[in-house]
């Protein structure tokens, strides 16, 4: 017990800083624990405001707060007299070689940050992205999972979706029908308008604003095309397609107007030898 005594009046003074470094490690561990969470939720808010999936969130603010407490615990280390050297260098050399094994992966991580931050679609969307089009069904860190019209379920590498052209057709709360309505050149061009502006009219589904456009497309070589143009609204963009096409054809049925289709001739000339 007297050894153990002279020993701590002999290096009191060194015990004292070891003390004072053990006491400012463990402080800046606290302050850096409290940044790291405090952060963490900050990021979780942002994200939640912009109608972000909370998989997401969660994934994305558990990177955060682990990047800043190891940057932390390296600091703490650091204030008492750990050589941090080696250890930046052991996580330098591992970092490095995971991103060369998973260079994919990180790339679609990459991707998922991208479209969570600058949000060129949401959940809800029907989009043209990666080959594939489709309803978007969850966006995750590495994958967005789309269901195409007749109910497949297909999952796309995000780095696949960035590095494309994406069309989101439900970006606009309006869309404008485009049909090309071909009648034959015997038939009465101004009665076929008319009866297309009648059965605009009569779809209370077709906006008055912008006005439809019933034009003059072409003289092909077999029929005289009219570009028929009405605006809907986005959710009402196929059912209008449909019933527009089959109502035109049921009309001009009706009317008389002929809608011309491909045809041949065929001459059969027969030699005949005496």
């Amino acid at each position: 017990m007297d050894n153990i005594i002279q020993f701590f009046q002999d290096n009191n003074e060194l015990i004292f800083g070891y003390l004072l470094k053990f006491v400012a490690a463990v402080f800046i561990f606290y302050v850096g624990r409290i940044v790291a969470k405090g952060i963490k939720r900050l990021m979780e808010k942002a994200l939640l405001s912009r109608s972000v999936d909370k998989a997401v969130i969660s994934f994305v603010a558990g990177i955060v707060y682990a990047l800043i407490m190891i940057a932390t615990v390296l600091m703490a280390l650091s204030q008492i007299g750990v050589q941090t050297t080696s250890f930046i260098a052991i996580l330098g050399a591992a970092g490095l070689a995971v991103g060369l094994a998973l260079q994919g992966s990180l790339s679609n991580f990459a991707s998922g940050i991208l479209i969570i931050l600058f949000r060129p679609f949401k959940s809800g969307d029907f989009i043209d992205a990666g080959g594939v089009s489709g309803t978007v069904d969850k966006i995750e860190i590495f994958q967005t999972i789309m269901k195409t019209p007749d109910n497949k379920k297909v999952i796309i590498p995000n780095a696949q979706i960035t590095g494309s052209a994406i069309t989101n057709f439900s970006a606009e709360p309006t869309r404008r029908v485009d049909l090309l309505i071909g009648i034959s050149y015997d038939s009465d061009l101004r009665k076929a308008k008319a009866l297309l502006e009648d059965i605009v009219k009569q779809d209370s589904r077709i906006l008055a604003t912008p006005a439809p456009v019933i034009a003059v497309a072409a003289l092909a070589d077999s029929s005289v095309n009219i570009h028929l143009r009405p605006w809907v609204n986005a959710a009402d963009y196929w059912a209008v397609y449909w019933d527009t096409l089959e109502k035109v054809k049921l009309t001009f049925d009706e009317q008389g107007i002929g809608i011309p289709f491909p045809q041949m001739d065929l001459h059969i000339k027969k030699d005949t030898q005496e």
